[in-house]
């Protein structure tokens, strides 16, 4: 594979676990069972510009992460010289999902759109999605201010998804975008 190779990245090696190459990973997939279905995957640098095919010899969830054991690692100091790494398919190998689904790194560079009774107003691209802090991930917006926007990526507020022309159209409630900023919102002024 290139460097050019587009990937998704299924878990981050944080360090080694047990005496014969095993090592706990943080979980970095909606789909961590489909570790079950794979066996050729990627090693990815920490630039992300070099890879190397790697073969799963099996895999184990362990509190709300993954323990991986990888063909030819074999002992602690093996698996020490991988901690940190990425583990990573093509991108041109996720599993197809089912209608009305996306991947969320799919977001990623699409223009939050907010479409209100007053018309249509560019807020910003989204520079990363935040699924750590609930259950519903929140869109980092660069608004082009001192701060970056958190939006939470809710059906209620979504009101057409266009991957393919980068464009997320939502429907966001009064106050959502002064939040942070000091501006007094409507509510607030009468």
């Amino acid at each position: 594979m290139t460097s050019e190779q587009s990937w998704v990245l299924v878990a981050h090696l944080v360090r080694p676990q047990g005496r014969e190459g095993e090592l706990i990973a943080d979980i970095l997939t909606d789909f961590p069972e489909r570790f079950a279905e794979r066996r050729h995957l990627f090693l990815l640098s920490p630039d992300g510009k070099s890879s190397r095919p790697i073969e799963l010899e099996e895999h184990w969830l362990h509190k709300g992460r993954v323990v991986l054991k990888f063909a030819g690692i074999d002992s602690i100091s093996d698996a020490e010289s991988l901690r940190n790494l990425d583990v990573a398919i093509p991108r041109d190998q996720r599993a197809p999902l089912e209608d009305d689904s996306i991947y969320i790194d799919d977001l990623i560079g699409c223009h939050i759109i907010d479409v209100g009774p007053s018309g249509a107003r560019d807020i910003g691209p989204i520079t990363a999605v935040d699924r750590e802090t609930s259950s519903t991930p929140l869109l980092v917006v660069e608004t082009g201010k001192k701060e970056e926007l958190l939006i939470p990526f809710a059906k209620a507020y979504l009101r057409k998804v266009d991957i393919e022309q980068k464009r997320i159209e939502m429907s966001l409630p009064d106050g959502l975008l002064t939040i942070n900023d000091g501006t007094p919102n409507d509510d607030t002024t009468k």
